[in-house]
């Protein structure tokens, strides 16, 4: 359950840099906001994986909080270009 709510909470914090490193207006709320750090981490996490593997026993991804944000940032162009 801690696991979920730290999730969260990152997503959103994540979210909230990605949208102020993206020049632009972004209409939208706090649940949009999280679920686009939410998802930029995951999206993140596999270019991650794709760059470099984590050492066996690693709990986490040396660049992980960085490639999560720039997954976000990925994500909130994709968005952009959709609308």
């Amino acid at each position: 359950m801690f696991h979920l709510i730290w999730s969260i909470i990152v997503g959103f914090i994540i979210g909230l840099i990605a949208r102020a490193l993206v020049p632009g207006a972004d209409h939208m709320g706090i649940i949009a906001t999280t679920v686009v750090g939410i998802v930029g981490g995951f999206v993140g996490g596999v270019i991650g994986h794709v760059i470099k593997k984590p050492e066996p026993g690693a709990k986490f991804h040396p660049a992980g909080f960085f490639l999560s944000i720039v997954g976000a940032i990925v994500l909130l162009v994709i968005l952009r270009f959709l609308r």
